[in-house]
């Protein structure tokens, strides 16, 4: 099973911090086969950032959009569609929880965004909450995506700030994966260096996705270093 290590940088890091941040990461990284990387940076840093990675030439990393447009190309104005991101990115995150509670994304509307996303190529980071993650993973197996990748983590502010117990998330993880046949599960939920090893060690989670902790270069180089270990001892 292929390991991926997600990067969600959120509403953080202009142009130039990005580039400051790939820079640094390029100079400690050493690739790993079998793991991934793959960093979610603003939508104005998608361009630049680009072209940055074909100049480094960094193997097994790649770029995701941090969101896509339910609609395609025409007048929907401020919305960026899939066919527009699909040039600077390999992957979109989408249904994150932030996106359905601060901008009250309904099922459909990621559907929609699930829909536009195939259909240009770019391979879906599908988020899900808990409690709710095995109902809202059961209408994947219908989309026509032969590779997609889901990550799922607690929902509410009281639990998101607490990552969830190791054991809880095995269980979860394993549920997921029988419901998805085998698609790729990630886990995502205040991980930091000091507390990603417990969830390295569960088989059935295909790797880890990073909010916070990924802003600082030195963090997520600690954790995919951890990572690295985990994949390379196995």
């Amino acid at each position: 099973m292929n390991k991926y290590l997600i990067a969600n940088w959120k509403c953080n890091k202009g142009i130039e911090e990005a580039q400051r941040w790939f820079d640094a990461f390029a100079r400690v990284y050493r690739p790993v086969e079998g793991l991934t990387i793959i960093v979610a940076p603003s939508f104005i840093s998608l361009l630049s950032l680009s072209n940055t990675l074909k100049t480094l030439g960094l193997e097994n990393v790649s770029l995701a959009a941090q969101d896509v447009s339910p609609f395609p190309k025409g007048s929907y104005t401020g919305a960026v569609d899939a066919d527009m991101v699909k040039s600077f990115a390999d992957y979109v995150i989408l249904g994150h929880s932030e996106r359905r509670v601060y901008f009250h994304e309904t099922k459909d509307d990621i559907a929609g965004k699930m829909s536009e996303a195939i259909d240009a190529g770019l391979i879906p980071i599908v988020c899900m909450e808990q409690p709710y993650a095995a109902y809202q993973a059961l209408p994947l197996n219908d989309l026509d995506s032969k590779e997609m990748i889901v990550a799922f983590g607690p929902m509410d502010e009281t639990t998101a700030r607490t990552p969830e117990p190791p054991i809880k998330a095995a269980e979860t993880a394993r549920s997921l994966s029988k419901i998805l046949h085998g698609r790729p599960v990630v886990y995502g939920g205040s991980l930091g260096p000091e507390n990603v090893k417990n969830y390295l060690q569960i088989p059935e989670l295909a790797g880890l996705f990073i909010g916070q902790a990924s802003l600082d270069v030195e963090s997520f180089l600690n954790i995919y270093e951890q990572m690295a270990k985990a994949v390379t001892n196995k």
